[in-house]
């Protein structure tokens, strides 16, 4: 109990010390510091009202963003579309005659929206949820002779960033946009770990429909106390190498993976409720392709399936620093601005045209994703916390991105963070992190009631990314006293 005591003293000692250093002094303890001598670090803190730079250090080079990209991204979206815009996938179906209940061939047709969260964990506890306003509405309207199910895709163009390396794409973080995305794009391994350095065995895939159709070819090791596999995967192939490591002695434990063909599942899922409520044809001569500009078979508009909104999609995106939800974003705000279908490229000429007419300086911005994945993005921290100013006075945008990003001791990346401190409560902060590169960005409530905007990045640091937090945080914490 005694030693209990003491750490709380002390930890609570230390904060408090923290907590009185000013910027400066933080400053010159980097220049110091062995494990930041090849480093390239920056930041930039703004009045949140106004705009005016309070404090900067390098806030005009050009760094590594990792996640902290997605402020960019996600508050366009915001500013673009509106926190009520929703996704809208389309289930038509096409029937040969001229009353649809009396038709003996009927195709479900599915126009993919592009939604990123169409029946993701997020929102939906089950598929009986999800589906049964479907099947509902097809009961209703006497459908019962459904012979095929085609999706299709093309509102986006299924590419990945070609900027996003190997040793990421065939990880669930890895997941890309998808004109027609289903459950987060995403399935998972389960093995069962022995002894330290033995070769974990894999127990099982899910969801089931994976199990035989997926090669898995493992090399996974028992060693450690963290996931530390990494799977490798065409992403639209159906093999995967897994290398790495997991904590030995473990049982059911989970490893995701990127998805491939995501549509390909939606139809094998929809096909097996549809079956169990009677509504697949028994004709077994019928053809399995309609095509849909068949003229002989007419064709109506049966269900629309509607998003949750753009707000609730943004929390997710940043609290959660989903890169499939951001570049989502990133290719519908290509596809609604150009008019085609959406691309990363015309994504990003939709956000930089956007900030540029906001009047943001966009010079030293290198964007090559949305999400923050890719090592070739870069931006400076003038422009985060300029970009950040520029939502705080935007009322239609800044109350949901506000909420969108996590908060300091208290929930997502933002956890551990500031505990104990002025900083812990006060601070919202999208943070980022890949190898080397480490960033936070948002806002904070100085002592005297300041609102701050501030953006912080660290790039080629030579220590752990545990100890770069850590030294993050001093800065972090000296900004209330601003």
């Amino acid at each position: 109990m005694k030693h209990y005591f003491l750490t709380l003293f002390f930890g609570f000692s230390v904060n408090l010390l923290i907590s009185q250093l000013d910027i400066t002094a933080v400053i010159e303890g980097y220049k110091k510091d062995k494990d930041l001598q090849h480093a390239q670090y920056s930041f930039c803190i703004m009045e949140a009202s106004t705009g005016n730079i309070l404090k900067e250090y390098n806030a005009e080079i050009a760094l590594i963003p990792a996640s902290t990209m997605k402020i960019i991204t996600t508050s366009a979206a915001l500013g673009i579309l509106g926190k009520d815009f929703t996704y809208k996938t389309n289930y038509n179906v096409l029937y040969n005659s001229d009353i649809i209940e009396k038709a003996t061939e009927t195709k479900l047709y599915v126009d993919g929206s592009g939604d990123p969260s169409f029946n993701s964990s997020y929102f939906y506890s089950s598929d009986s949820l999800f589906f049964s306003p479907l099947i509902n509405k097809l009961i209703l309207k006497k459908v019962n002779n459904i012979t095929s199910i085609t999706t299709n895709t093309t509102y986006f163009d299924n590419v990945i960033p070609n900027s996003w390396i190997w040793g990421d794409i065939g990880n669930y973080f890895g997941a890309g946009a998808n004109g027609f995305s289903y459950k987060d794009n995403k399935f998972s391994i389960y093995y069962n770990s022995g002894e330290v350095n033995s070769t974990a065995i894999v127990e099982s895939i899910t969801p089931n429909y994976f199990t035989n159709k997926m090669s898995i070819q493992s090399q996974v090791k028992s060693f450690g106390t963290e996931d530390n596999a990494i799977v490798f995967g065409d992403p639209n192939s159906f093999s995967r190498t897994i290398t790495g490591s997991i904590p030995p002695h473990k049982i059911h434990y989970e490893v995701e993976a990127q998805m491939p063909e995501p549509h390909l599942f939606f139809e094998n899922e929809l096909k097996k409720i549809l079956d169990k409520y009677a509504l697949i044809s028994t004709n077994k001569n019928a053809p399995t392709i309609i095509k849909e500009a068949d003229t002989t078979f007419k064709k109506q508009l049966i269900y629309t399936h509607v998003s949750p909104k753009l707000s609730k999609i943004v929390y997710f995106t940043n609290t959660k620093s989903n890169n499939h939800y951001a570049e989502s974003l990133l290719k519908t705000l290509g596809a609604i601005k150009s008019g085609k279908q959406g691309t990363t490229e015309n994504g990003i000429e939709a956000i930089t045209s956007f900030w540029k007419s906001r009047g943001v300086d966009l010079s030293g911005l290198h964007m090559e994703d949305g999400s923050g994945l890719s090592r070739a993005n870069t931006i400076t921290t003038k422009i985060q916390a300029t970009v950040l100013s520029k939502i705080y006075r935007d009322s239609s945008m800044y109350t949901s991105f506000n909420a969108s990003l996590p908060i300091a001791g208290k929930n997502g990346s933002m956890i551990n963070l500031c505990k104990g401190t002025f900083a812990e409560n006060n601070m919202r902060a999208k943070t980022g992190y890949i190898n080397r590169a480490r960033g936070y960005c948002g806002y904070v409530k100085t002592k005297s009631g300041k609102e701050l905007a501030f953006s912080v990045l660290f790039n080629n640091y030579d220590c752990s990314p545990k100890d770069m937090k850590m030294k993050i945080e001093k800065l972090l914490i000296a900004l209330v006293d601003l």
